[in-house]
């Protein structure tokens, strides 16, 4: 290994995520859809037949798969599978930001205009329980409530203090992760829905 070696491999690298191997990716959909002279955002509640997160709001989204060519694709297909309308009507479908989660997921998000009403849309009942639309001006006149939680570092029984500097009194780095909440009717949007939801909302303000 010599210099001119590293040159040439740090020539022919393209930054990305560190770890991306070994995280899942996802990508979801924030559909825009006009109703009653104004846009409004489609969410979704998930069905109580899901193993995971069932009855919570979300966007429509999922895992991207082998056969997707682009995050992007796997946001338009989930999305159509979801909420049982074709590709065609989902159109101007604009990348935005990806985050990655604590818990080794890679989420990619997309913003699409959706051009049909909810009558045209048939749910699909394994994974969706019911489909709502919230006015896109109740999100830039509403701020959302903020709480926090705590996430406790936890070592093994195993781990080797005696390597580290402090041993079993390290001073491990801990923050509060702040959890935004949205009130709208009955529904309440939390979570990694209303963490995207809220970016997007600062993104158009």
């Amino acid at each position: 290994m010599n210099f001119e070696s590293i040159l040439e491999k740090m020539k022919q690298h393209s930054p990305s995520v560190l770890g991306k191997n070994s995280v899942s990716e996802y990508s979801i959909l924030l559909p825009l859809i006009q109703k009653e002279g104004e846009l409004h955002l489609v969410f979704e509640v998930r069905s109580h037949k899901m193993r995971r997160q069932p009855g919570e709001i979300c966007f429509p989204g999922g895992k991207v798969d082998a056969e997707d060519d682009m995050e992007q694709d796997a946001a338009v297909r989930e999305a159509t599978e979801e909420l049982g309308v074709g590709a065609e009507h989902i159109t101007h479908v604009y990348p935005f930001d990806y985050l990655v989660s604590p818990f080794r997921m890679m989420v990619h998000t997309y913003v699409g205009f959706m051009n049909c009403d909810e009558t045209d849309m048939n749910p699909n009942p394994d994974e969706v329980e019911e489909v709502f639309t919230v006015p896109l001006a109740f999100f830039l006149e509403n701020e959302p409530k903020v709480h926090h939680v705590h996430f406790e570092v936890k070592p093994d029984e195993d781990f080797p203090f005696h390597l580290i500097p402090g041993g079993r009194n390290y001073k491990w780095q801990t923050r509060p992760v702040e959890e935004l909440f949205y009130f709208y009717e009955d529904k309440v949007i939390w979570g990694l829905t209303a963490k995207v939801l809220n970016h997007f909302i600062d993104m158009i303000r």
